[in-house]
Order: structure tokens, then sequence, then C-alpha cells
């Protein structure tokens, strides 16, 4: 009884502090570069997971990425595509990854906590994924 009681509380968190992260500004709404060939590259990801090649889209950023190896906002894209891809453990690292080059940037950091959240729960690590919802919440302060 304890424990689905637990398990219900967490997914009650999970779902109150995935939709406060829609009231952060999205990272997508930030210019991701100055640089008129890593924009370029990150539109044909966009342009490519819009129509649904996942797989087409990796090599854009990771092109990107080469151009711009500290930009945090491409290391989120990468992290992003990977969640959607379902390689949970990449995402998670990508995302921490992305964490280390954020800076002040709250709204990023707290992304990408969500995004190692929700590649956690996905891999079952229900105390982790809770974790990293935590230290998403946080960075709202």
């Amino acid at each position: 009884m304890k424990k689905q009681f637990s398990k219900i509380l967490f997914f009650i968190a999970s779902v109150f502090l995935t939709s406060c992260a829609g009231f952060l500004p999205a990272p997508e709404d930030q210019p991701v570069s100055d640089n008129s060939a890593v924009v370029a590259l990150m539109d044909t990801a966009r342009a490519d997971i819009a129509k649904g090649n996942l797989d087409a889209a990796v090599a854009p950023l990771e092109r990107a990425l080469r151009i711009e190896p500290h930009n945090a906002l491409l290391w989120q894209g990468l992290s992003k595509l990977r969640l959607q891809q379902g390689q949970y453990q990449q995402a998670e690292g990508l995302a921490a990854r992305s964490n280390g080059w954020a800076g002040s940037n709250k709204a990023l950091r707290a992304e990408n906590w969500r995004i190692i959240g929700e590649a956690r729960l996905k891999r079952g690590d229900h105390q982790g994924a809770q974790a990293a919802f935590d230290k998403a919440a946080t960075q709202r302060n």
C-alpha cells in the first residue's frame, strides 16, 4: 500500500514538474548561435526532425557541435534527439554536458534536468528521475 502511494505521488510530482517546465522560456526560442553555419545546420536538423527523420537529424547537429563545441543549446538539441530515439543513457549524458556549458542560464539548466529526469524515468530509475525533476524545479528559483 505504502509503495503504491509512493508511486502515485511520484507520478503526480513528475506531471507537475513537467508542466512547470513549460512556464520557463523555451531554449528553442533563444538564438542557437551567431554563426550562420551553425544556425543553418540547426535548421536542417529541425527540418529532419519535423519530417520524422530522426537519424538524419543527428549529422547536422554533430557538425554544428564540431564548429561550436561549447554551445550548450546544441548539446541540449542532441540530447532531446537521443531521448526521442530512445537512447536514454546517451540523452542523459548529453544533457549533463549541456549543463556543463549552460553557465547561469537557469531555463536551459532546468530543461536539461527535465530531460535527465525523463531519461531516467524511461530506464526505470524512479529515484534518480525524482532527483533530476527536483533539480529542475530548483533552477526556477
